[in-house]
C-alpha cells in the first residue's frame, strides 16, 4: 500500500500524463495524492518574489511604485498557480482520489527531496522528459537527481514520443470501449 504519494508537477507537455499516472497509481493502492509544484528560479518560470528585487532606482517614490508592481506581478503569478493546483485537485477528487497541494520556491530538485522527507512521503511520481548525454549534462535532470536523493521510492513517468504514443493508445481504447 502506498498511502503518501508525492506528484512533482512542472508546466511541461507531459504533466497531464504524471498527473494521470499518479491518479491510476492511487486508485490502484488505495492512496492519496500530494501535488508539489516548485518555482524555480532556474527554470523559464518568471520569477517576481519580491524578496529576491533589489531597487535600482534612486527615487524613493519610484521605488515604491516599482515595488507595488512587482509584488502585484508575483501575486498574480502565485495565484495563478494556486488555481491550477486547485484544478488539479478536483481532477482528482472527481476521479476518487483524494489529493492536497502546496507550492514552493527553489531549486525544483532538491525542493522535492526536501519536501518528500519532511512530509514523509511513500513514493515519489515525477515526470522523465529523456534528456541524454550533453542535454542533459548542461540542463540538468530533476527527475535524476530526485532518484538519486530522495529517501523513499520514485516512480518516474517516461516523456517525450513514448508518452505521447501512450496517452494516444490510451484514448483509442477508451473510444473502443465506449
Amino acid at each position: 500500500m502506498l498511502p503518501k504519494i508525492l506528484v512533482s508537477i512542472d508546466d511541461s507537455d507531459m504533466t497531464q500524463h504524471v498527473v494521470d499516472e499518479a491518479v491510476f497509481l492511487a486508485k490502484a493502492t488505495g492512496g492519496s495524492l500530494m501535488f508539489l509544484h516548485v518555482i524555480s528560479i532556474y527554470d523559464n518560470e518568471p520569477l517576481f518574489d519580491p524578496l529576491f528585487m533589489q531597487p535600482t532606482i534612486l527615487n524613493a517614490e519610484l521605488q515604491n511604485e516599482s515595488h507595488q508592481k512587482n509584488l502585484s506581478v508575483w501575486q498574480e503569478f502565485k495565484k495563478s498557480k494556486e488555481n491550477w493546483l486547485h484544478l488539479l485537485c478536483e481532477s482528482a477528487a472527481s476521479s476518487g482520489v483524494k489529493a492536497e497541494f502546496t507550492l514552493n520556491i527553489g531549486e525544483a530538485s532538491r525542493r522535492i527531496c526536501d519536501f518528500s522527507r519532511n512530509w514523509d512521503a511513500d513514493v515519489i511520481v515525477i515526470g522523465r522528459r529523456g534528456h541524454r548525454g550533453l542535454s542533459e549534462m548542461f540542463l540538468g535532470s530533476v527527475s535524476n537527481y530526485v532518484v538519486h536523493h530522495a529517501s523513499c521510492s520514485v516512480f518516474t513517468v517516461q516523456g517525450g514520443n513514448f508518452a505521447a504514443t501512450k496517452v494516444s493508445q490510451n484514448q483509442e481504447l477508451a473510444n473502443k470501449t465506449l
